[in-house]
C-alpha cells in the first residue's frame, strides 16, 4: 500500500487531497477547488493601469509599486482563473481507478478530471453531497459567466497575467498565492470547466446512502458513513483482501443539523488516515497535557466495553454545539442592531447549515421585534438548493428528523417563505427582486471569496454605509478579500464556526476505534501527543509512504462441496491439501467454488512433490515399464556415498536421471520417455 498527501488543503472550503494505492487500485480522496485564491483577481475592472500593456514602463511603474502597501490597483484585472490541488495536474487522471468524494466542497474539482481523455475512474459520493455539489457547481458556472460579462472573452487560452513578465511585476502577497511558496503551483491554474462539463460528470457519478456497500472490481468494499460536518458528508472504509482501511475527513461529532459524526462505523478497521487539519489554524495546545492515547487493544474485552461506553458518551456531549447556537445568536444579535440603525446585513456564507440555522434565528428575531425588515436569498440555485433541504430527512440529525414525525417543515424557511418573510431571487437583477427591494433588509448571497456572485454588487453598494454590516467567516485574509472595496464603512464581523474535530477528542476517538496503524499529519505533532508504539507512521504534503499488508495471509471461502474432498498431507511441517475448482474475487474476498471436472479427474497427476525419490525403488518402478537402466552411486566432497546418484537409462531410448540434495533432473530427447520417468516419479514420491 502507498499513500501520498497531494494537500493538507485550507480549511472547510478546501478540503485535503490525498492519493492511496491498495490491492492494485489508485485511489483518489476528494478533488476540491482552492477558491480562496480568487483573491488575487480584481472582481470589475476598476483602473485603467490594469488593462495596460506589459510594455518597459509599465513595468517599471509596477516594479516601483510593489514595495508600497497594497490597494486595488495591484489585484489581477482579467477573467479568473482556478486553483485545483497543486500536485494533482502532475499525475494521469487515466490511472486513477476510484475517487471517493466527502463532501460537496471535495467534489468542485471533479470536472476538471472527468472531462480529460481516457477518463474511467469509478466516482462515489453519497446522494445528499452529491445532489449538493452539483447545484454548488452550476451555481459558481453561472457566476463566472456573469463576471465574464466585465471582461469579454479572452483572446488567447494563456493569459497575459500567467507570462512570467506578468508574474514579476506582482506584488509579494499576489505572487505568492499564484506561484507557491517555491513557485510550483502556476500549473494548478485552470479555466473553470463548462455547464456541460458538469452534467457529463454527474453522469459519471454513483451515489450511496449511508452504510451502503459498494463493491469495485469485487475486490474493495467501499462505505460511506456521517461526519456531521455538513448535509451527505462522510467518511469512508475500505475493506480489501489484504487491509482495511478508514478514512476520516473533518468531522463534527453532534450537529444542529446534519447527521451526527457515525466514528462507531469506522470501528474493526487495522489501518486509519486521519485528515483532519482544521485543528491547524485553532489557538488550542495540548502539549501540556499528559494523556495519551494507545491504540493497542486492551486485553479484558469486558473492561473494554464499558470503555467504549464511557468514550462514546463523552464525545456525544453537545457541548459543542451549543457554543455553535450562541455564536448564531450573538450573529443575530448584531444583524438586528444594524437593521435598527438604518442599515442592512449582507451575508455571504456558503455554509447550507450555518445559513438555514441563520435564516431561523434571524427570522425569529426580527419576527419577535416590531421591525418590518425583508430577509432576501438572491443565488440562481436557491430555489431548488431550499426545497431540496426539506425532502432528505434520512440525511438530517435526529431533532430534524422528529419535526417530520410531528408534521413540522424540517427547517423553518419553508414556512417563512410561503408568509413572505423570506424571499428568493435567482439574480440580483432579476425584475421581481428589484419590483419588491426595500431597505433595510437582510440579504443571503454567494460568494464567500467576495469576486463573485451578487455579493460583489450589494458590496459596492452597502460599503460606504457605516450603519451597515457584512457578515465574514474568518479564516481567509479578509484585508486582501475587502481590498476592491475600500475604503470601507461598513461594519464587518467574522465569524469562525465548526470545521472539525476538536483536539481534545482526537486521542479519544482513536482510543475508541483502536486501529493497529495510524496515519496522522506530521503538522499536528505539535498540537497533540499520542502513544507511539510503533503504530503511528506521519505523513507530509508530497510525501509517498509505503506500508506493508497488515495480513501475512489471504483468508478464502471454499464452497462446502469441495471442502468434503480435503484430503490432508503433511509437507515439512505444513498440512496441504489439494482442491479443483474456480477462484473469484467477490465482495472483498477469495472465493473458491466448484468447476468443470474432466472424467478421468482421479487419475490427475500431482501437481507437488517434496522429499527425493529412493533411487533403487524408481529403478524397479521404471523396469515395471519396461525401461532399463543402471545406477551409479556419486561420491561427495568428503568421499562417501550419499543419497543421490543417477541412472543411466539406455533402453528403449537413452536417458539420464541425476538425483541431487538440491533437485531431479531428467534428460532425453523422446517425450514419450519423458513422460514415462515422470510418472515413475510420481509413485516414488509424496505428493498432492
Amino acid at each position: 500500500m502507498k499513500f501520498t498527501c497531494l494537500s493538507k488543503g485550507g480549511g472547510f472550503h478546501f478540503p485535503p487531497c490525498h492519493m492511496l494505492s491498495v490491492s492494485g487500485f489508485r485511489i483518489l480522496l476528494d478533488c476540491p477547488l482552492d477558491l480562496s485564491s480568487l483573491a488575487i483577481f480584481s472582481p470589475v475592472p476598476i483602473a485603467l493601469e490594469a488593462h495596460e500593456s506589459l510594455d518597459t514602463d509599465s513595468v517599471v511603474r509596477k516594479k516601483q509599486k510593489i514595495e508600497k502597501t497594497l490597494d486595488a490597483n495591484d489585484l489581477v484585472c482579467a477573467e479568473p482563473w482556478y486553483k485545483t490541488v497543486k500536485s494533482l495536474h502532475l499525475w494521469d487522471a487515466s490511472f486513477i481507478d476510484v475517487i471517493l468524494i466527502s463532501s460537496p466542497m471535495g467534489m468542485l474539482g471533479l470536472p476538471f478530471l472527468t472531462r480529460t481523455k481516457d477518463f474511467s475512474a469509478k466516482i462515489y459520493v453519497t446522494e445528499a453531497a452529491a445532489r449538493i455539489g452539483q447545484l454548488m457547481m452550476e451555481d459558481l458556472v453561472s457566476m463566472h459567466m456573469e463576471l465574464r460579462q466585465f471582461y469579454g472573452p479572452e483572446d488567447s487560452s494563456f493569459l497575459q497575467w500567467m507570462r512570467w513578465e506578468g508574474l514579476e511585476v506582482l506584488p509579494p502577497e499576489l505572487k505568492k498565492i499564484a506561484l507557491g511558496t517555491d513557485c510550483e503551483e502556476l500549473g494548478a491554474w485552470m479555466p473553470l470547466y463548462s455547464a456541460v462539463d458538469v452534467k457529463d460528470c454527474m453522469r459519471k457519478v454513483q451515489t450511496l446512502k449511508y452504510a451502503e456497500e459498494a463493491c469495485y472490481n469485487g475486490t474493495l468494499v467501499i462505505k460511506a458513513f456521517s461526519s456531521g460536518l455538513e448535509i451527505g458528508t462522510c467518511n469512508w472504509t475500505i475493506n480489501g483482501p489484504k487491509r482495511n482501511i478508514a478514512y476520516i475527513s473533518s468531522s463534527i461529532f453532534v450537529s444542529t443539523h446534519a447527521m451526527d459524526f457515525n466514528f462507531l462505523g469506522l470501528q474493526g478497521n487495522d489501518l486509519i488516515i486521519f485528515s483532519d487539519f482544521s485543528t491547524l489554524d485553532t489557538t488550542e495546545n495540548m502539549e501540556n497535557d499528559n494523556t495519551y492515547c494507545d491504540p493497542v487493544p486492551s486485553s479484558n474485552a469486558s473492561d473494554d466495553l464499558y470503555n467504549l461506553e464511557e468514550i462514546a458518551a463523552s464525545l456525544l456531549k453537545d457541548d459543542e454545539s451549543m457554543e455553535e447556537m450562541e455564536k448564531l445568536a450573538f450573529i443575530c444579535t448584531c444583524a438586528f442592531d444594524s437593521v435598527r440603525a438604518g442599515g442592512s446585513v449582507l451575508v455571504p456564507i456558503d455554509r447550507l447549515g450555518i445559513v438555514l440555522c441563520l435564516l431561523e434565528q434571524m427570522s425569529l428575531l426580527l419576527e419577535s421585534s416590531s421591525l418590518k425588515v425583508p430577509v432576501y436569498i438572491i443565488s440562481s440555485v436557491a430555489e431548488e438548493l431550499l426545497a431540496f433541504t426539506n425532502i432528505i430527512p434520512e440525511w438530517l440529525c435526529k431533532q430534524r428528523q422528529e419535526k417530520l414525525f410531528s408534521g413540522e417543515p424540517l427547517f423553518a424557511h419553508v414556512k417563512l417563505i410561503k408568509e413572505r418573510k423570506i424571499h428568493v431571487f435567482p439574480a440580483v437583477h432579476s425584475v421581481e427582486l428589484l419590483t419588491n427591494w426595500q431597505e433595510p433588509c437582510v440579504v443571503f448571497c454567494p460568494h464567500w471569496s467576495l469576486r463573485l456572485g451578487p455579493v460583489v454588487h450589494l458590496l459596492r453598494y452597502w460599503c460606504s454605509d457605516p450603519n451597515s454590516l457584512l457578515i465574514l467567516e474568518s479564516g481567509d485574509d479578509a484585508n486582501l478579500a475587502l481590498l476592491p472595496f475600500k475604503p470601507m464603512a461598513m461594519k464587518v464581523l467574522q465569524c469562525s464556526f465548526l470545521s472539525g474535530i476538536s483536539l481534545q477528542k482526537v486521542q479519544p476517538l482513536l482510543k475508541a476505534l483502536q486501529p493497529k496503524l495510524l496515519l496522522f499529519p506530521k503538522d499536528l505533532r505539535c498540537k497533540i501527543q499520542i502513544s507511539e508504539a510503533n503504530t503511528i507512521i506521519h505523513y507530509s504534503e508530497n510525501e509517498t509512504l509505503c506500508m506493508p499488508s497488515s495480513k501475512e495471509s489471504t483468508e478464502i471461502d471454499i464452497a462446502t462441496d469441495l471442502a468434503s474432498q480435503f484430503h490432508w498431507k503433511t509437507l515439512k511441517q505444513e498440512t496441504v491439501t489439494r482442491l479443483d475448482g474456480e477462484l473469484f474475487m467477490d465482495q472483498g474476498k477469495h472465493r473458491l467454488l466448484s468447476g468443470f471436472r474432466q472424467a478421468d479427474s482421479k487419475q490427475h497427476r500431482p501437481l507437488l512433490h517434496w522429499g527425493s525419490p529412493d533411487l533403487k525403488r524408481l529403478l524397479t518402478e521404471l523396469s515395471k515399464m519396461g525401461i532399463t537402466g543402471t545406477l551409479k552411486k556419486v561420491m561427495d566432497s568428503a568421499g562417501s556415498k550419499n543419497a543421490a546418484g543417477i541412472i543411466d537409462i539406455d533402453d528403449p531410448e537413452k536417458a539420464l536421471i541425476d538425483v541431487r540434495e538440491t533437485g531431479t533432473v531428467i534428460i532425453t530427447a523422446d517425450e514419450n520417455l519423458a513422460s514415462h520417468i515422470s510418472k515413475a516419479i510420481d509413485i516414488v514420491l509424496d505428493g498432492i
